[in-house]
């Protein structure tokens, strides 16, 4: 008998073939999305023979625990008909598939799902993100739109998870589109979006038709409106900072702390919600105000130096009314940029004050001024770092008068003070404190001086300050506008990238905030003499100014370095351009325009006038003063005893 052997080309040859057949099943494997597809028809398949086979007025009521479909489900026919009850029609309908309709205008594409008949994408054509990207608002489903309710046979529902039927037309020239979540052929809820050419204004509409008999109106249906919003501009810390949750409640402006890990708000007659970026925005106006909404804003930042797709996750949840049985709310949509020219110009609206331009005084200067002069001068220039520039001189030479009178305040006080210093020697010692005061502004009434004449001039300047300080990161106009080394001047200009982190510096080195910390520096360094000869000399008992000083002359210029290291770049060059043109105006009063010798004449001049009748307020405060010494003699003399 022959005896078997191993042979090795056959095991070889089977190999191949389990190999071959394995890469055959692999390769025709159906994707996800077939079998996505398959199961929402046979969903339908199921449902049309439901249909077929059950009058349209007959629904199974069913009283077990309600729950949402989810489309992509393999379903029975009869869990198909539970779960949606009247709302198997519209799931039955040839639209019963997560197709998006689009909508675009001159400035902005949106997609509509049929899926919940929500906005599932919004680009913006004209702007691209910090790293020349398309600028999307919603993708990728970071936005929500539903409405939740509870059907007439105990069913939850959520319009989020319910297909639409979309139409869209023309109404002259706008796109109407219009999103029905149908129970039968003529009965439906409805969203209206309504695209304007050249404008970021869509308008928007909720309605009803006939959908008491399937919504339980005496339960409550819910707005569920939520976004998180991403990140866009190049510096996450900066961005973070300007972005936040503004509303107008019973015709008034409010917002809520973007600081802030998480804030919760309720609110009453709510106008409009806006989800707001630094420089983007998205808003749900109504016409007739809700009567009331929660509003919820949670930071998503968790480091400021690493790099992150949201920055913020808000959500508004807003009780709908019914009346006469049916939804109807007039609405609009907004996603866009937030630019004041754009926004203004909806009247009665309030939508201007979404951008960030400070309160009170410093709203009303940028809104007056500097929005209106930097408008003329970069439409006049056309480079937005000259304009910058510009609108730098013009401000410093309105507010040289200012400057004038501080140095020339101090001039005089530097005239007075060796005769200060003179009541000062005459006058030792604590127990004399309060008489060498008397008698130090007596002298200064009497030559016509006052130290508060030097503050006053500091203090007109703050608003200024503080203005402009809100100005530049919330102008959109100069996004993405380079100037010199800086190729953005709404974020800092790195020149140098660290290999480490500093704390509350960062990982890079911009050089505007470096050159305008330096100009500081010289500046404070100037005027260091010009503060101390307004200062009364150093009395028993009192701070050392002079100390102070120097702390300051180094403590604003480091301070200045880290603050603003990723600040906006046109911050940082307009301060640097302010200090040194006030550095220049200073030298210039100094050696052209003041004359000490003028002063000391004049000085000795009003002391040999008559003493001007003491106003009401100093009358009280000498009073005050006499009535302290007296006091305090009278309590040296029982300790004397």
């Amino acid at each position: 008998m022959e005896e078997k052997k191993f042979d090795l080309n056959s095991l070889i040859g089977f190999g191949l073939l389990f190999l071959i057949m394995l890469w055959y099943f692999y390769s025709n494997q159906p994707t996800p999305e077939d079998i996505a597809k398959q199961k929402t028809e046979q969903i339908q398949d199921s449902i049309q023979k439901v249909q077929e086979s059950v009058p349209q007025n007959n629904t199974t009521q069913v009283t077990a625990p309600s729950v949402t479909v989810n489309p992509s489900d393999s379903l029975s026919v009869v869990n198909a008909q539970n779960k949606l009850g009247v709302f198997a029609y519209s799931a039955g309908l040839p639209s019963a598939k997560a197709n998006e309709t689009v909508i675009e205008n001159e400035l902005v594409q949106i997609k509509v799902s049929n899926l919940g008949g929500q906005i599932t994408e919004v680009l913006l054509k004209k702007y691209d993100t910090y790293d020349k990207k398309p600028l999307y608002l919603i993708k990728d489903q970071n936005a929500s739109f539903n409405i939740s309710f509870a059907t007439q046979d105990n069913r939850n529902l959520q319009t989020k998870d319910l297909f639409f039927e979309p139409s869209l037309t023309k109404n002259g020239d706008n796109q109407v589109l219009s999103m029905k979540l149908k129970v039968s052929a003529d009965n439906f809820l409805e969203y209206r979006y309504e695209s304007k050419p050249d404008d970021y204004m869509m308008d928007f509409a909720i309605r009803s038709k006939g959908m008491d008999n399937a919504i339980n109106t005496s339960q409550n249906i819910n707005l569920d409106w939520s976004l998180k919003s991403f990140r866009t501009e190049k510096s996450v810390k900066y961005e973070n900072q300007y972005t936040d949750l503004r509303y107008l409640q019973n015709g008034e402006f409010e917002y809520m702390n973007a600081m802030s890990q998480e804030d919760e708000e309720d609110a009453s007659k709510l106008g409009w919600v806006a989800f707001k970026q630094q420089f983007f925005t998205s808003i749900l106006l109504t016409d007739e105000p809700f009567d009331k909404a929660k509003l919820i804003s949670k930071n998503l930042v968790e480091d400021e130096f690493i790099d992150t797709v949201y920055t913020k996750q808000y959500q508004a949840l807003i009780p709908l009314q019914v009346k006469n049985g049916e939804l109807n709310y007039n609405m609009n949509m907004y996603y866009g940029p937030v630019d004041y020219d754009i926004l203004s110009k909806y009247e009665g609206k309030q939508l201007d004050r979404i951008m960030s331009l400070g309160w009170g005084i410093f709203r009303w200067i940028n809104k007056y001024m500097f929005i209106p002069l930097f408008g003329f001068l970069s439409a006049f220039i056309g480079n937005y770092g000259i304009a910058i520039i510009l609108l730098t001189i013009v401000v410093r030479i309105f507010m040289s008068p200012v400057v004038y009178k501080s140095y020339l305040s101090s001039a005089r006080m530097k005239v007075l003070r060796p005769e200060m210093e003179v009541i000062n020697e005459k006058l030792k010692g604590k127990e004399n404190a309060m008489k060498r005061q008397q008698e130090t502004m007596a002298l200064q009434r009497k030559a016509g001086v006052s130290p508060l004449s030097g503050c006053i001039p500091a203090l007109i300047q703050m608003p200024v300050f503080f203005a402009l300080f809100r100005f530049f990161p919330a102008n959109i106009d100069i996004r993405h506008q380079g100037f010199l080394w800086a190729d953005d001047l709404s974020a800092y200009d790195e020149v140098l990238k660290l290999p480490f982190k500093i704390p509350f510096y960062g990982d890079h080195v911009s050089l505007f905030p470096v050159l305008a910390s330096v100009a500081i520096f010289f500046y404070m360094q100037m005027t260091q003499s010009q503060q101390m000869s307004m200062q009364q000399p150093t009395q028993e008992g009192m701070p050392d100014m002079q100390k102070m000083m120097k702390m300051m002359m180094w403590f604003s210029p480091i301070m200045m370095l880290f603050f603003f290291n990723s600040y906006a770049s046109s911050l940082s060059l307009y301060y640097f351009i302010s200090n040194l043109l006030t550095i220049g105006i200073m030298l210039v009063i100094k050696h052209y325009i003041i004359d000490e010798d003028k002063i000391h004449a004049q000085i000795q001049e009003n002391k040999k006038k008559p003493a001007k009748k003491k106003s009401a307020f100093r009358q009280r405060l000498d009073s005050a003063m006499k009535q302290a010494q007296v006091q305090q003699e009278n309590q040296k003399k029982k300790g004397k005893r």
